[in-house]
């Protein structure tokens, strides 16, 4: 009896020591902010389509929290005009967009994050990422983690998808040009329309054969011009928004049919 005793107290022992054990690396909570911004601009919101954030990790692979971000674009002020102080609160407004991903963490943890957007304009999305080391219960909130999508979004108004254009007839091309955030562009505003040079050009079979300056069309976002057509054949018509020095560049482009 007292070597059966003995042995249940030894398993009892046992059983306290593991579930101790289970206890202390189950895993922390950790919670990270993460935004997707555009280049000299604001945050990606629900009026672009938001900006989808993954998060893996680099030692696995594995996925550890992944969802889009669908909010407002932020404070226009604390981005865009006031000087900037450090640790001042500038992107983490309440109305600004981002993902706030939860994650259960046993050990410092190399990760990456990734943002891709904007998803409402597939041909303008592009892709950011960064590592970082994460520690478990060391939640990073705030200002979060940014990250930096560089472009613009680009959309043909005219002519249609698929148009034909008459050689001797030059046909009006019209397009929107905004910033990854959706943020309007005009003359003179927070982002000039005078300093984004614009072009549509004809190219066959990778040459350029034709290219025209588009112009401000006195409403915000849209430029246009008039192109000429001299070739016959099938072209791609592209429209190119170009801004150098803030490294931002946004191409669309369709197919087009030149007719005799």
């Amino acid at each position: 009896m007292k070597v059966l005793r003995r042995i249940s107290l030894i398993a009892i022992g046992l059983l306290v020591f593991v579930s101790q054990g289970f206890a202390q690396t189950g895993g922390k909570e950790t919670k990270v902010m993460i935004r997707a911004i555009a280049r000299d601009a604001k945050v990606l919101g629900e009026h672009v389509g938001g900006a989808r954030i993954t998060v893996r990790d680099v030692s696995t692979g594995k996925i550890l929290a992944e969802g889009m971000q669908k909010a407002g674009t932020g404070d226009t002020d604390l981005i865009m005009k006031k000087p900037r102080v450090r640790g001042a609160t500038v992107y983490g407004t309440p109305d600004a967009s981002g993902f706030l991903a939860t994650l259960t963490l046993d050990k410092p943890t190399v990760v990456e994050l990734t943002a891709e957007g904007p998803m409402g304009s597939p041909q303008a999305t592009q892709r950011a990422s960064t590592t970082m080391l994460l520690v478990p219960g060391q939640d990073v909130l705030g200002e979060g983690i940014l990250l930096e999508l560089h472009g613009f979004i680009v959309k043909t108004l005219a002519p249609a998808t698929d148009s034909q254009a008459k050689i001797g007839s030059p046909f009006e091309v019209k397009a929107t040009v905004t910033m990854m955030c959706g943020c309007p562009i005009e003359p003179g505003g927070i982002w000039d329309a005078n300093k984004i040079h614009v072009v549509a050009r004809l190219v066959s079979e990778g040459k350029v054969e034709m290219e025209v300056p588009l112009e401000y069309a006195g409403v915000v976002n849209t430029f246009k011009g008039n192109v000429p057509v001299s070739n016959p054949g099938q072209m791609e018509l592209q429209v190119l928004a170009m801004d150098a020095d803030n490294s931002n560049f946004g191409l669309t482009s369709q197919n087009l049919t030149i007719v005799p």
